[in-house]
């Protein structure tokens, strides 16, 4: 017979090692399970008459769902000297217990058991919300890379990044990711810019040009000189945005946070008053006076208020994920419903991020495209590869290019079917062109203009001899963008921004193409926060949609920073309170919907919460008011304002 022993020594360690990972990241939700788990076997004991036991595992619930709250309530009181929540919500559970062992009402206990069970559940939320903070800096992070390759005497040595000193030299290679800011001494190349800047075409970077850590090389080689230390680099400053914008609470949460202490403070000091001024005053015997004082912590106490909020946002994120839309905080699902302005990403947020052929004009097109792609197709450049891709599409064959010859930064010459063809630039075509004695179209030259003016990308195609015609590359604006906008706007949202690394001229004619009312192009990471903090000066609550590192520290510092899920980088999706999973714009209108019913039911909730409290606490005060019913009043207010929350759940 075969032993298990291994096999079981194995799934232990596995079973403990799962156990170990999840109480490291999640402690919080450990605790609330725990505490769930115990009230239940507590209660279900006691429903069969095994007190003792019972006992015990509230005893255990009390001590495992309170002792955060108790820690974080006793070190605002003697750190701060002020009350709060957490602190009330310790002395009313304790209260319920301390009576139900008294007067042998065991049934209190349990009550006081599930008041620590709530705020245990809450804050394990609010321990999830913050651990995303450390997350997002390591995404980051993991976008910078650790090594370079500096030339010293003629040498090539790979380098930590942070031994790196101004004036060295760093060699970059074709596809490597840049390592530092510097400027270019030696090579030719074109550079990925658009997780930095949002450009969605690769700029062509020269001797003198500054390039960019964490951008992308093309396919030739560079040499840069550093002109500024790495840690001054962008991507290290886009770092230090982000953290710099996630340590800012929001002015709600500050708000609810006094409100809190305040709301715990009167209710404490009017408990101690109540518990030992009416037998000096009114001549109220002891233990009516202790019985009236803990029926006013239990009735007082805010769990119906604090069920009015989570309930409510927990349904509306439940909603949101069934329309494609994550919330990942429930705070910003209320926030959505405030939004009075949207700025908005061009690049991968407003357009696809992938460039395609927008416009052909030519006598016959299939021919413009066959030549094209014919040459293109020994190119390793993006605008080669879109006209290539459209050729395709086309089930366009076409001969084998000869002789190809790239001119950097200008075009590409050969011969397509054995005559000379060339690809490129208006400037470089056009003198190929009446080099062979061939003249130049008026009519091509003015619609070229026009294209370029519109933000696009013209390539002249020439042909043994003439030219046959223009081919304009652009990144294409997504088909549902300018509905989702003007959705927007009738929903009431004041103003819809553009910010765009990209150049004016690009941003301004796609403006005019989506309904936007702002734009502001040639932007920084940090010239985007420039912009959204004045836009929150403005209009107080604003709403940024992206997808880049470059957005980034917008999307932390904005009151809600919403990322296109499938578009989006990893830092953006780790940045972003909101992520839009099948990057469908229109569902922003759904969103800000769901923040305003949200925001709606919470007050509707906190109203009548604050109302029956009040009538409660008024009972209890006259002596109208028996334990055993306010403790059915604050359960049962519970109950209703979390089942008014669920209303949310409904499309």
């Amino acid at each position: 017979m075969v032993s298990t022993a291994p096999l079981n020594a194995l799934s232990k360690s596995r079973f403990g090692h799962l156990c170990k990972g999840l109480f490291d990241e999640h402690p919080e939700a450990v605790a609330a399970i725990a505490c769930a788990v115990l009230v239940g076997l507590g209660w279900q004991t006691l429903a069969l008459g095994w007190v003792g036991g019972a006992l015990l595992f509230l005893a255990a619930a009390y001590v495992i769902g309170g002792f955060e709250s108790a820690r974080e309530g006793l070190t605002t009181l003697v750190q701060e000297k002020e009350l709060d929540v957490d602190l009330l919500m310790i002395i009313a559970a304790l209260g319920a217990a301390s009576l139900g062992l008294w007067q042998r009402e065991y049934n209190l206990i349990v009550d006081g058991a599930v008041l620590i069970l709530i705020f245990a559940i809450s804050g394990a939320l609010e321990g999830y919300a913050m651990g995303r903070t450390g997350r997002n800096i390591q995404g980051l992070m993991s976008l910078t890379a650790d090594t370079a390759t500096v030339i010293r005497q003629g040498q090539e040595q790979i380098m930590p990044i942070s031994a790196l000193q101004v004036g060295d030299q760093v060699l970059v290679k074709p596809g490597e990711l840049v390592p530092t800011d510097g400027v270019v001494a030696e090579g030719f190349s074109t550079v990925n810019q658009a997780s930095i800047t949002g450009e969605s075409i690769p700029v062509e970077k020269t001797v003198g040009d500054e390039v960019l850590a964490g951008t992308l090389n093309g396919y030739g080689a560079l040499r840069l000189t550093l002109h500024q230390p790495p840690e001054s680099s962008l991507i290290q400053r886009v770092i230090r945005l982000v953290q710099q914008a996630q340590t800012e609470a929001p002015p709600s949460q500050k708000f609810m946070e006094r409100f809190e202490r305040r709301y715990a403070q009167v209710i404490v000091t009017v408990g101690v008053l109540l518990s030992t001024l009416p037998p000096l005053l009114l001549g109220w015997g002891w233990e009516e006076t202790i019985y009236r004082a803990l029926v006013f912590l239990v009735v007082a106490s805010p769990c119906a208020l604090m069920a009015s909020i989570m309930p409510t946002l927990l349904s509306g994120i439940a909603n949101g994920a069934r329309q494609g839309i994550l919330f990942k905080n429930g705070a910003q699902l209320e926030q959505m419903g405030q939004i009075r302005a949207i700025a908005f990403d061009k690049t991968g947020t407003l357009t696809t991020g992938q460039l395609d052929v927008v416009n052909v004009l030519a006598d016959d097109p299939d021919e413009l495209l066959t030549v094209a792609a014919a040459l293109e197709s020994l190119s390793e450049h993006p605008i080669g590869a879109a006209i290539v891709q459209a050729a395709q599409r086309r089930a366009l064959t076409w001969p084998a290019a000869i002789n190809g010859q790239a001119q950097v930064g200008q075009g590409i010459t050969g011969e397509v079917a054995g005559r000379s063809a060339v690809v490129g630039k208006a400037a470089f075509v056009s003198a190929q062109v009446q080099a062979r004695g061939q003249a130049v179209s008026s009519h091509l030259a003015k619609q070229s203009q026009q294209w370029e003016a519109e933000g696009k990308t013209v390539v002249w195609v020439a042909h043994g001899g003439p030219v046959l015609g223009l081919i304009a590359v652009a990144d294409r604006v997504r088909p549902e963008a300018a509905r989702a906008i003007a959705r927007l706007k009738h929903l009431g949202i004041e103003q819809v921004v553009m910010l765009t690394g990209d150049n004016a001229r690009t941003a301004h004619s796609m403006a005019q193409q989506l309904g936007v009312d702002q734009v502001h192009a040639d932007l920084m990471p940090e010239d985007k926060v420039t912009v959204l903090r004045q836009l929150q000066q403005q209009y107080g609550s604003v709403a940024m949609v992206g997808d880049g590192i470059n957005d980034a520290p917008a999307l932390a510092l904005a009151t809600v920073g919403i990322a296109m899920g499938a578009a989006g980088s990893d830092v953006a999706l780790e940045t972003a309170d909101i992520v839009l999973m099948a990057d469908r714009l229109e569902k922003l209108e759904h969103a800000i919907g769901l923040g305003r019913r949200a925001r709606a039911i919470v007050r509707q909730n906190i109203g009548f919460a604050l109302g029956l409290i009040g009538v409660l606490i008024a009972g209890t005060l006259s002596g109208h008011i028996t334990l055993p019913m306010g403790v059915l009043g604050h359960e049962g207010s519970t109950v209703i304002v979390t089942l008014s929350g669920l209303r949310l759940l409904r499309s």
